[in-house]
Formats: structure tokens, C-alpha cells, sequence
């Protein structure tokens, strides 16, 4: 059978099933939420869409004919509030089911969805709608981010509706208590495929946060994401570990999931607990699996012993670079290899492993197909195999690269300067070996120069995980009058140790066994936490700053 997304797109695979070669071709008019949900929904539609479960034993699922009546009725209500297309709709709706088809509804209307976590500020919000000029936010009635949104109306002037979710609140029109009141018929609204549609502020690790803007034929990138490096099947589970504020949702949790029919697993719950999570992964027989490195690294940690695993057929990991050690130590108690994938906010997979070829541990995996990937040097010259490089991507000479952002929001200046040279400057290194397999660095500004040497911090946190007293840790460049800068690592301990000079040197003698050693942490600092932000990434510069 035939699936929707074949006429906008061609693939040619080997002998393998793996994707070799891709063209996409939207035509002008695309639209993920009419052109695939409403066309799979007419096709096929008793085919489960979402299947979304709580961590109180609720439960609900949704088919893909009921996903196309519940949007269009949003839609018909969203507009009914005063929602416009072109208008920016800020989402803060967690792991709610809500969120995909409001979502969906404000595609429909050709507004721009801007999904948000539920750990903003107060100052965090009015930044992100001042900046943007946010027209409506969609909350959580039942959740402390309510308060915040009603504080952040009282001086934000562009802010104008707001629309709660799973309850009233006083100055808000209640969502969930209204929408299925209005029609499931809905008048298609003409967009263009190169209008905005989806837009995210990035995490902010060195400055304020950006605003990555995503056109309406990003969506059909995300094949590549499903279809090849998850390798999410058609009517079984695909669980993606993240909250719908992260663009890792869309990831895992939307677009490429749908087109190859997959039933998107949402997992509603408010504290990590990896015992519950790999309960949950049994209990639905998840068939594929993805998940940031935090998460395997506390599933190694804490144990994967009394948990039965054998639905799970593939595994994959996205968001930083996870150790090889972690990888081997899984697929010792599982069979499976998790294989793992590098991209950003602004575009989509960039590298990837394809499974069942064979992937190097460790590795990236290879350029996707979507991307003409080259590695260069600071002068934009290419690096040779074995050497660092920043991760970039050669533009297309029609100017359209599916998959890549359209452009950060209002903000020229760094436009121009990631578009350089007919390159998209990623700002993070890595380096390929003779196969074509690439390994991550690190970002450009945490490479640590010491002797003489260019040292990634990656590859040393990659060592310093492998210890059992190491939960956590990040490495940096701390001054050095004589060799310019020298290795510090600043580490979070397991429960069963403590801080200690006897443990510092046995952690320092474990990273010379399994490296060269000059890349040793001559500075060990043991710390509770580590700086983060509110998408979990380590502030390095925090950390710089205190040397």
C-alpha cells in the first residue's frame, strides 16, 4: 500500500534497507496537518495515531480519524477565540495529549506554533513574548506556569488571548471544557510552503535565547528521522523521551512517526524515575525507543535487572553525544545497540546511524542523505580524515534545503553569520575516519588548547563516565601559566561514594589508563549539580567563568 508521503517524496535505499539517496518536493501548497494527518485519516482511519498513558494509570488513544475531527474542531475554536493566521501561539502543554491537536489545529490555520516548557520564568515568558511579539499562549490550567502566564499578560503588549488547558482559569477561555462544541468540518486555509509554521527559542547556553524559525516542509525531513534512524513501524509503539516544549518532540514524537503510520507513545509524567520508565517500556511493549544520554546513562547506573525488554527492537539516542562505554555496557544486558544521531534545533538529523548496517561505537554515524556535510577549519578550508573540524552544511545552489531552518527571527546579524561562505556554520566539531564514520568533539568554544595540544571535552568525559563513581560530569579548560590552559573535569558522584584526595587521584590514574595520557584532569571538582539549562545542556561558560 501505498503511504501518503510518496508523492512528495523519493527514496532509493540498498540492498540493506538503508537510505542512500532522498529528494523532497512539497509542493507549494503542503501542509503536514491536511496533506498527511487529514490524507491518512481518509485512507486509513481506524489506525491508531497516539496512544498517551499517565503516571496515575490513566489512559487514552486516539485514531487517526479522530485526530482529523478533534484538530479540525480546535481549529474551528481557535479561530472562534481570535487566533489568526500568521499570528504567534506560544504552547505550554508538557506531555499533555492536548498538545498535538492544538498543534496541529494552529498548522491548519497557518499560525506560528512556538512550544515552550513548563520551567519558564516569569522573565524567561515576557522575553520570549516580547521578543516575538506572542499573540496567545495555550497553558496548563492545573499547573504553578498558569500564574506566571496571567503575571506575564499584565505587561506583555502583545499578548492578547489566552486559552487554558484541563481547567478554567479567570481571564483565560477554557480549552478543553469548550472545543469539542465546534464543528469536525474545517475549511481548508491556504498556506504556502514556505510560510513559517513551527518556531523555537533555543536553550541559551551562552547568551539569550534565539528564535529558530521551521517552514511548513520541515515536517517531511523528519521521514528520514523516523523511517531511518529510529526505524519506527508502522502500527507499533515508538516512545521518544521528551517534554513537547523541546523541538525533540517533533523529533520523536510527530511528524515522522506519523508518515510512516508508527503510534506516537506518550508518556505523561512529572520526575524522572528510570525503574518507572523502564516499567513502562514492558508494560506496552514499546516497540522502538528513544531517549537523550541522561537517560541510559541512569538506566546503566541504576540497573536494568528485573525489567523484561524483548519488545524493544531499536534504540536511539539524539540531544549530546553519548560514551561508548554506556553503549557497551547496554547492549551487554540487552542485545541492542543504541545508535545514535547528531542534529540541532535548526535542522534535522545532520548525522546518523543506520541499523542493521554496522555502526562504529561511539560514532555519529554518517551524513544523512538530506545534507551535504563537510567538515573545515577556521579559515572554511575542509579538514582531512583524522583531523577536527566544525560540523557544516554546503547550501543547495536553488537556496531550499528541506529539513534546515529558515532563519533565526529578527535577527540579521546572525544570519549572516552561520550563513557564510555557502556553508550553515553548526559551531560544533568533530572528525571522520577512513570509513566515513564521524565522532563528536564538542562545541567550537569548548575545545581545550593545552601544551599544544586540542583536546575535546567530550572525549574525556566519555573516560570519567566509565568510572562507578561518576554520575555526571563536564570537562573544561582551566588557566595554566605554563601549559595555557589545563584539563579540569567537575564530576557529580553516585550515592555510594563521596568526594575525597584518595578518590580524586584514582579517578585521575582511571582517565591515563584509557587515554593518552596528557588529557588526565590535572583540577578534579566534585559538585552536587551542574549548571544547566532549562533543556538540560551544561553551561560551560558558567563553568569557565570560575577559572
Amino acid at each position: 500500500m501505498a503511504e501518503v508521503y510518496e508523492k512528495y517524496v523519493d527514496e532509493v535505499v540498498d540492498e540493506n534497507g538503508n537510505l542512500t539517496k532522498i529528494k523532497i518536493h512539497p509542493t507549494n501548497n503542503f501542509n503536514f496537518a491536511y496533506d498527511i494527518l487529514d490524507e491518512i485519516a481518509i485512507k486509513t482511519p481506524d489506525d491508531l495515531a497516539l496512544f498517551w498513558c499517565d503516571c496515575k494509570n490513566n489512559e487514552k488513544s486516539f485514531t487517526f480519524k479522530q485526530m482529523m475531527d478533534l484538530t479540525n474542531r480546535a481549529a474551528n475554536f481557535l479561530i472562534h477565540s481570535g487566533v489568526k493566521k500568521g499570528d504567534f501561539v506560544m504552547l505550554i502543554l508538557k506531555r499533555h495529549f492536548e498538545f498535538w491537536i492544538i498543534l496541529n489545529a494552529l498548522h491548519k490555520i497557518g499560525a506560528v506554533a512556538i512550544p515552550a516548557t513548563h520551567m519558564l520564568t516569569l522573565d524567561d515568558l515576557k522575553y520570549r513574548v516580547d521578543f516575538a511579539k506572542i499573540k496567545s499562549i495555550i497553558f496548563l490550567a492545573k499547573h504553578e506556569v498558569a500564574e506566571r502566564v496571567l503575571e506575564a499578560k499584565k505587561s506583555c503588549n502583545s499578548l492578547e488571548i489566552l486559552i487554558s488547558v484541563g481547567g478554567s482559569v479567570d481571564g483565560a477561555v477554557n480549552f478543553s471544557q469548550n472545543f469539542e462544541g465546534f464543528s469536525a468540518e474545517f475549511d481548508r486555509i491556504e498556506t504556502n510552503v514556505s510560510d513559517p509554521m513551527l518556531a523555537y527559542f533555543t536553550s541559551g547556553t551562552t547568551g539569550f535565547p534565539k528564535l529558530v524559525i521551521h517552514n511548513y516542509s520541515y515536517p517531511l525531513a523528519h521521514l528520514v528521522t523516523a523511517k531511518y534512524w529510529q526505524k519506527a513501524q508502522t502500527q507499533k509503539l515508538h516512545f521518544t523521551v521528551s517534554e513537547t516544549g523541546w523541538g525533540k518532540a517533533v523529533w520523536g514524537k510527530l511528524y515522522g512517526q506519523w508518515m510512516v503510520r508508527a503510534v506516537v507513545m506518550v508518556y505523561d509524567f512529572d520526575k524522572f524515575d528510570a525503574d518507572e520508565l523502564l516499567r513502562i517500556i514492558e508494560k506496552y511493549g514499546v516497540t522502538t525507543f528513544c531517549a537523550p544520554p541522561t537517560v541510559y546513562r541512569f538506566f546503566i547506573k541504576k540497573g536494568l535487572k528485573g525489567h523484561d525488554l524483548s519488545s524493544l527492537k531499536y534504540v536511539t539516542t539524539a540531544g549530546e553525544a553519548l560514551e561508548s562505554s554506556i553503549i557497551s555496557e547496554f547492549e551487554q544486558q540487552t542485545g541492542l545497540t543504541i545508535v545514535a544521531a547528531f542534529g540541532q534545533t535548526e535542522t534535522t538529523a545532520i548525522l546518523m546511524g543506520q541499523m542493521p548496517i554496522a555502526t562504529k561505537l561511539g560514532s555519529l554515524g554518517r551524513p544523512s542523505p538530506l545534507y551535504e556535510v563537510v567538515l573545515v577549519d577556521k579559515a572554511g578550508n575542509p579538514v582531512k580524515c583524522g583531523e577536527i573540524g566544525e560540523i557544516c552544511l554546503v547550501h543547495k545552489k536553488d537556496d531550499s534545503q528541506i529539513g534546515l531552518f529558515s532563519s533565526y527571527y529578527n535577527d540579521e546579524p546572525l544570519n549572516s553569520f552561520v550563513n557564510r561562505g555557502g556553508l550553515y556554520h553548526t559551531g560544533d566539531s568533530a572528525y571522520f575516519d577512513e570509513d566515513g564514520y564521524y565522532f563528536y568533539v564538542g562545541r567550537i568554544d569548548d575545545i581545550v588548547k593545552s601544551s599544544g595540544y586540542r583536546i575535546g571535552p567530550f572525549e574525556i568525559e566519555s573516560v570519567l563516565v566509565a568510572h562507578p563513581a561518576v554520575l555526571e560530569c563536564a570537562v573544561v579548560g582551566a588557566f595554566d601559566e605554563t601549559r595555557g590552559q589545563v584539563i579540569k573535569a567537575i564530576i557529580v558522584l553516585t550515592d555510594s561514594y563521596k568526594p575525597s584526595n584518595a578518590l580524586v587521584e584514582e579517578i585521575q590514574n582511571f582517565v591515563k589508563q584509557k587515554t593518552a595520557p596528557y588529557k588526565y584532569p590535572r583540577i578534579v571538582e566534585f559538585v552536587d549539580k551542574l549548571p544547566k539549562t532549562i533543556s538540560g545542556k551544561v553551561k560551560r561558560h558558567i563553568l569557565r567563568t570560575k577559572d
